[in-house]
């Protein structure tokens, strides 16, 4: 019932509970309970006695039907066994890592909203509905978890190219899993993985993306964020998914057959603190040094005070920070 009210209300246009409950085939006291649970997805709803009710601005909802048609004309289709796309979910990286556990190899799990979207540390994924790009991919590698060293990096990498690509600039990369535009946060990756430390490694490889955020969620997040609409995006969501899960898959293919060795000069030229002093956090260490750029397995190269240091990923995060 959701899916169908969303698809009325994405007009943006008003639409009165009686016009509603007979689209819908519902009582008008249902529509009233329905648009409290619009609210309690972190919607914006206008209520105007005698228009009715609205979504100000309308909705860009993921057309399942386009998605998979894009995907086939980009020739990626054949290389995920599944594609959901949920109103409403838990996490689409559990979801992928249910569905691996189920037999699934390969697939693309996408959310209009999340309920536990995480960030790296746990930390929640802040995401009204349908204001930003929500998915996972469920991939499986062969080559233990050892290979899968600088993966984050080249997941970043290949967002940022195709966001490039579609003439978005001045989005830059953060090590180890974010993508930046100047020190604003634009989209993170969430990694994680089962099987063999030797073998078969199952992987849900998460994304969040903010499109087009509401105003006021800057001032409930811990950190300066940023989204596309700043960027002057204007077209469509659905699209939009198409591109960056084509140029995934592609450069997974990439990094299954080379690593990250052969990745590692792009993901260079698009680091936001090369060359920058920054101040890296591990658990109750602090360290201070000169961004060097990162290893051909995805650490972090720092000249610091006791010279060329490497670090890996874990409990880290990097800020720029400028010695007076």
């Amino acid at each position: 019932m959701l899916d169908r009210l969303l698809a009325v209300l994405a007009d943006g246009a008003f639409h009165s509970g009686s016009e509603l409950g007979r689209t819908l085939g519902i009582s008008r006291s249902a529509v009233w309970k329905h648009m409290q649970r619009l609210q309690d997805l972190e919607l914006e709803l206008y209520s105007v006695k005698g228009r009715g009710y609205r979504l100000p601005g309308g909705l860009d909802l993921i057309d399942a039907e386009a998605l998979a048609a894009q995907l086939c004309a980009l020739g990626v289709a054949d290389r995920l066994q599944t594609v959901e796309v949920a109103t409403e979910i838990d996490s689409t990286n559990a979801r992928a890592l249910q569905a691996m556990r189920s037999g699934v190899r390969t697939g693309l799990y996408v959310a209009e909203y999340q309920h536990a979207g995480r960030g790296r540390r746990g930390r929640e994924w802040l995401s009204p509905l349908a204001s930003s790009l929500c998915f996972t991919l469920a991939w499986r590698f062969n080559s233990g978890v050892a290979a899968l060293e600088g993966l984050s990096l080249a997941v970043g990498l290949a967002l940022q190219q195709a966001l490039a690509r579609m003439g978005l600039e001045g989005v830059g990369l953060k090590w180890p899993n974010d993508l930046l535009v100047g020190e604003a946060k634009l989209a993170g990756i969430l990694i994680e993985l089962s099987g063999d430390a030797a073998g078969e490694c199952q992987v849900a490889i998460g994304v969040g993306l903010n499109v087009a955020l509401p105003t006021d969620l800057a001032e409930q997040l811990d950190q300066p964020c940023t989204d596309l609409r700043s960027l002057g995006f204007e077209g469509q969501r659905t699209v939009l998914l198409s591109t960056l899960v084509a140029e995934l898959v592609k450069v997974l293919h990439r990094f299954e057959s080379g690593g990250f060795a052969q990745l590692r000069a792009d993901w260079e030229a698009a680091n936001v603190f090369q060359g920058r002093t920054v101040r890296l956090v591990s658990g109750v260490h602090r360290y201070e040094g000169v961004c060097l750029g990162v290893t051909d397995q995805g650490g972090l190269r720092l000249e610091t005070d006791k010279g060329h240091e490497v670090f890996h990923g874990g409990e880290v995060s990097v800020r720029a920070h400028e010695t007076a």
